[in-house]
This record gives C-alpha cells, structure tokens and sequence, in this order.
C-alpha cells in the first residue's frame, strides 16, 4: 500500500511538473499557435477543467473582446469627425489635394482650395484620419496645407479679413500667385519628408508647369526655412515636452547602420523590383481608378452616403488591423538580451507582444498595430533577418493592397505616399527574404527598393523620389540602385497606364494641358476647330449697358473680344480688334456703376477716380448679384481702359499641335484666332480658344475620325 502510495504521490508530481514545464515552455504552448489552431472552448481543454483556468480563459476572451470594441470605437469617432468636417466645412478638403494643385499651376481655375476653412479643416481632418488607422498618409495634406498658408500670405488673409497693404500687391498678378503657391507646395513636402533638397525637386517634376531660375531658388529658401524651423523645435523638444514630436531628428527612416555592397549578380534581384513595380504600380492605378469611379457615383448621393461610406471603411479596417494578427504565431525574442524582454519604447516601438507570452512578439502586430511611420521602421530595419516571417509579411503586403485601394476617396484628408511605401516594402523585403544567401544586400535595403519602385510605378517621379528616400533613409550608398529602380519601374509603368494623378485630375474633370500634344494635332487647324463652336461673342469698345448685361447672361465665357467699327474715306468701314476684356471686369463696371449718359471715349483721369488695382484683381461674383436698373440699361460703358490691347493670337491655318504648345509655355487661358484673309465681308474674329478647347478628349469628340486615322496607321 505505502509503496502504491509512493508510485501515485511520484506521477501526481511527475504530471504537475510535466504541466509547470508546458506553461514555462513557449514551444509547447497554445499561445504559441495561431489562434485557428488552438482550441479554448471550455468543454474541450483539460485545462479548463481546473476552476483557475476557466478564470484565466473567460479573462482572456473578455480582455481581446474589449480590447476590439475599444479600439474599434476610438477609430469611428476619429473617422465621423474628420468626415463631418469634410463634408460639412469644406468638401474641398478631400483628399491629397496636389492634383488641384497640380492643375492649378496648369493655369487651372480651382475655387475654394486655398482659404483659410479648407486650411483648418485639412489640419484637423488629417491628425483625426491617420490617428484613427485608415491606411493613408499626413504627405499629401500637407502639401495642400503648405499650399494653402502659402495662398493665404499672398494675398493677405481670407476673403472676409484680408490686409490691404500695397507690399502684399506683388503676390496679386497670376504668375507671383502661381510662384508663391508652389513654394507653399515644396514646403509642404519638406515637412512631411524632412526632405528640402526633395521639396525642392518634388515641385520641379511634379506640380510646375512653368519653371524658371527665380523660382529655383525660391523654393530652396523656402524648403531651407522650413528645416531650420523644423529643426528648432526638435531641439526644444528633446526634453520630452512635446511627446513624440522631437524624436527621430531629421533622418525618419535610418537604415545607414548596414553597410551596402552590391555585385553584378545583385542587378538581377533589383532589375526584377523596378520591374515588379512597374507593373503593381500600373495595376495600383487601374484598380484605383475603377474603385474611384464607384466612389463618385456614391458620394454624388449625398452627404449621409460620403459618411456612411467613410464609416464602413473604418470599421473594416479596425476589424482587420485587430483580427488578423491573431493568425500569426508567436516569435521569441532575441536571447542575447536582458530576460529575453523584447525592446520597446512605451507603446509605440518594437515589439508588439500583443497575445503571446512573455519573452515573446507577434511579429504581424508588430506591423499592424502601430503607427505608419513605424511600420515602415519596422519593414526598413537592418540586420534583422529572422525579425519578420513570410506569411507575416504576406498578410501584410495583400491588407495594405486592398486598405489602400479601398480607403482613398472617402471624405476624409489623405494622401498616397506612405500607404504606396508601406506596400512597396512588403514585397521589396520579401524578395530580400527568398534571395536569401545568394545575395549581399540586407533584407532592409531591399524593402527600401521596393517601396521606390512602387511609388515610380504609380506617381511616374524620378529624380525628386530619388533625392526624397536618399534624404529619408540617410544612406548614400544606395543612390546607383536606387536610380536604377526608379527609371525601370517608371518605364515599365508608363507601357500601361498614365501616372495616379494624371488619373485623378481626369476623373475630377480638370482641363489639364499636356506638355506634348498628341501625333494626331498636326493634322487639324485651329479654324476647323473653331468651326465646330458656337459663333464667337464680340463687344463694341463703347458697349450698351442692356447688351453688356444680356451677353453675360446668356453665356459663361470669361473673356470676349472688343472690336471697334470706324470709317476710313477711302476704303469704308472696317473693323479693327482692340484686345480681350475679361468677364470679372465687366462685372465690375456693373457693381460700379460707371455708365456713360452719351457713347464717348474715357480720359485716363477718370479711370483712376474710379478704379484701383485692388479692384480690378478682385472677383466680383455673378451676374446675378448686380442689381441694374431700366434707365441704366439704356446707358454705355466704355470698355477701352479695362480692355487688353495686346492678346496672344493666332492666325486660323495654324495646326493645334503648334497652338497647343504655345498655349501651355505662355500660360494662357484665352488665344484669339485671326483670320488668314481680311475684307469687308471677313468678320474680325474667327473664334476664341481656351483649354478646354485643346484637350484631345474634347477635340476627338467633335473630330471622331482623327482617332482612327491614328490608329490604322499604327496598325500598319
């Protein structure tokens, strides 16, 4: 008996001892298994039979089930306050806005872009949108937010409050406004890259259409000011005031800790990552482009259905940032350091212990439940071959493909460049991972590639993307493959599709004017083209008010032709083309009541009683907000003073290929066509042309068969 009793005490201890050594030994833990296939249903598990146990299991069910709601609802409210904002202040503010911008410089007319409500609501609605975990970027809004301080400095506050003092007057002609602007736009992306020499380089290849030495520089002090400013609060921050606002310094993303060497062999891998980009990248662009086109037919609803589509891609994304790393397993620190406690910095660093137990990481948490820019820290990091695991990494690469393409377009601030890093990364540092031994360079490096080659497979940039990851990750030894990446990814890209914002500014309807006119152009004249218009409006120098009034009415042109009719003694009436007169200028006549009582020429005197050059910069709103009485109909305006005499014409036999390209280098909005023959029965103006006019869409669509032409003898 006494030796039964030893025997049953010797395996009750053996069995206590084998169960301590299963909860201590991560391996044999069922926290160590993806959650799919582990088993915690209380009738199931052994261990669940021992009351402590089922304390321990309901305990942990109930910590991650408040743990999701908890994050879920942070994220909604963040994601409802931004899109109220949006939707309600200034639906302007959607989006990155540098397409607007873009267009802007183009000579394109994009009202409510630069005040001072879709400034605020750009600021607000970015911080609320990226803390609330959508899969965008702080990068495109603050370059709208640039641009629009930059707009707002120029012309001397809003609207409502603006200063009139004669300095600011320099920033008020178009092409100092145009100047000032793109500054904005290249601080903008200084401050998101901490980039200046990028900024610089961004705004040269990207958003200006017209560049000249003066603006070179500019830009450079601009940038310049920003880095130093940028710089200074780091420096005040250090002390820890501030939050995490001074950490990291100016470099975002170091990965100069690695030394980089390449060989001949190493061309091949970074040959297939320019090329793998082109192609995502194009394939970025398509899908996009087709989830927008959806987007636009829901947002045109109405408001409720912009919210509504807002939250349900934030509760998407919620579910999915907290869900799926539940399917990774649990990696154990690294043993060299201090208790195998896995290094962190408060709660936002390395590692993510998320469902694992002590000692360990949730490498897929590490990613998801994190910031952006430490994401990316995390998928750059040097010599940490064994941190992430391929279906980690997998996960990652196909829930950021799907977030990105999902969440762009919804009412809220946004931007591109960082979700298109995060994805580019994934698949760069994957490939690093199955080249494996037979290549020098660190998996970090390979993901910094990677998210290169898919920003030139999607953006279409360059030399600034270059300069711009050189300045982010402080590693000059990568500037040859780097080059080699970007020119591969953006020629392999342009062999499908145009570039993600030339994409954009088509769907947002923006006449955005190309720098080379299409093959086809050559073969049409700028007089068939004005054929097919409607006959073109002319004012007389000396106009009735009633006909003034019925023209602007009538049509939406913003600008019409000032002909003069005289008598010459030998030869009879002729007409003769005084200049362009611009629709804001006959609106503002109207609003000043300066009417004639007998059909007269002006002297210059009593011009400038009456105008200043604050008033003719100004907008003067609609016709519809001028209020002109019968007796003031039946008077006269003389259009002389406020009349361009010296417009850009063209005579009607030119080809538009040639009108096209003089059009975009003058930075033109209206080009008068002349005709080739004059006489008494020849009228003076054969037309007007705009850019709307030039656009190939709109020329195909009255000139159907040029496209056909084109392509057949493409085909032979």
């Amino acid at each position: 008996m006494e030796k039964d009793s030893d025997q049953l005490a010797e395996t009750t201890c053996n069995m206590e001892q084998q169960t301590n050594q299963q909860e201590r030994d991560p391996e044999s833990n069922s926290l160590h298994r993806p959650l799919l296939k582990r088993n915690l249903t209380l009738s199931s598990s052994p261990l669940a039979l021992v009351g402590t146990k089922v304390s321990y299991i309901e305990s942990l069910d109930y910590e991650y089930m408040m743990g999701f709601f908890f994050m879920t609802g942070v994220n909604f409210m963040l994601t409802l306050g931004a899109t109220l904002l949006v939707v309600f202040l200034a639906p302007t503010a959607a989006g990155p806005g540098i397409p607007e911008i873009k267009a802007y410089l183009n000579g394109v007319d994009t009202p409510n872009m630069y005040g001072a409500m879709p400034m605020f609501v750009k600021i607000i609605g970015s911080i609320g949108a990226v803390a609330a975990g959508l899969d965008l970027g702080k990068e495109g809004p603050l370059v709208h937010i640039g641009a629009c301080i930059a707009s707002l400095l120029g012309q001397g506050g809003p609207d409502n409050y603006r200063i009139r003092w004669r300095c600011i007057r320099y920033f008020n002609n178009d092409r100092d406004r145009r100047d000032i602007i793109t500054c904005g736009a290249s601080s903008g992306v200084c401050a998101a890259f901490r980039s200046p020499v990028g900024g610089v380089l961004f705004a040269l290849e990207e958003v200006a259409t017209w560049w000249r030495s003066a603006l070179l520089w500019r830009t450079f002090f601009s940038t310049a000011v920003v880095v130093v400013v940028l710089r200074a609060f780091m420096e005040y921050c250090k002390a820890g005031d501030c939050g995490l606002f001074g950490q990291g310094g100016l470099i975002m993303f170091d990965v100069s800790g690695v030394s980089v060497r390449y060989h001949v062999v190493d061309l091949i891998p970074v040959t297939v990552i320019g090329i793998i980009g082109g192609v995502l990248g194009s394939l970025y662009n398509h899908l996009l482009h087709k989830v927008l086109r959806l987007y636009n037919l829901i947002n045109d609803k109405g408001k409720f259905a912009k919210i509504m589509l807002s939250l349900a891609v934030s509760l998407f994304t919620s579910a999915c940032l907290y869900g799926l790393p539940f399917l990774a397993s649990c990696t154990p620190c690294d043993p060299s350091l201090v208790d195998s406690e896995c290094p962190s910095t408060g709660r936002m660093g390395n590692f993510k212990q998320f469902n694992c137990p002590k000692g360990h990481y949730n490498d897929l948490a590490t990613l998801l439940l994190t910031t952006n820019d430490d994401a990316v820290r995390n998928i750059f990091s040097t010599n940490t071959p064994s941190e992430y695991r391929v279906f980690s990494l997998v996960i990652f690469f196909l829930l950021y493909c799907i977030l990105g393409l999902f969440t762009f377009g919804i009412a809220v601030p946004s931007g591109l460049f960082l979700p298109i890093i995060l994805i580019g990364s994934a698949y760069g540092r994957l490939l690093g991972m199955a080249m494996g031994p037979y290549t020098t360079i660190d998996q970090g490096l390979y993901a910094v590639l990677g998210a290169a080659s898919l920003m030139a497979g999607s953006m279409r940039m360059t030399v600034s993307l270059c300069v711009i990851f050189l300045e982010l990750t402080n590693n000059l030894l990568l500037l040859p493959i780097t080059m080699l990446v970007l020119l591969i990814s953006k020629s392999v890209g342009d062999c499908f599709n145009p570039s993600i914002y030339e994409i954009i500014l088509d769907l947002k309807g923006l006449p955005f004017l190309e720098a080379h006119p299409e093959p086809w152009m050559r073969n049409i004249t700028v007089g068939e083209l004005a054929d097919v218009k409607p006959p073109v409006v002319t004012l007389c120098g000396i106009e009735k008010v009633s006909n003034i009034v019925d023209v602007l009415r009538n049509t939406s042109h913003n600008a019409f032709a000032v002909v003069d009719n005289q008598v010459v003694p030998a030869v009879g009436q002729v007409s003769e083309v005084h200049g362009l007169v611009l629709r804001a200028h006959l609106l503002l006549v109207l609003k000043k009541k300066w009417f004639l009582q007998e059909r007269r020429r002006t002297e210059e005197w009593e011009v400038r009683e009456k105008f200043t050059w604050v008033d003719v910069a100004e907008r003067w709103g609609t016709i519809e907000d001028v209020a002109v009485t019968k007796e003031e109909m039946e008077m006269y305006v003389d259009l002389h003073p406020l009349t361009n005499t010296t417009p850009y014409t063209v005579v009607e036999t030119m080809s538009v290929a040639k009108a096209l390209v003089q059009f975009r280098q003058v930075g033109l909005r209206h080009m008068l066509i002349l005709p080739k023959y004059h006489g008494p029965t020849v009228p003076p103006v054969v037309g007007i042309l705009t850019r709307q006019d030039l656009r190939a869409h709109n020329i195909l669509s009255a000139f159907p068969h040029l496209e056909r032409s084109h392509a057949s003898k493409k085909g032979r």
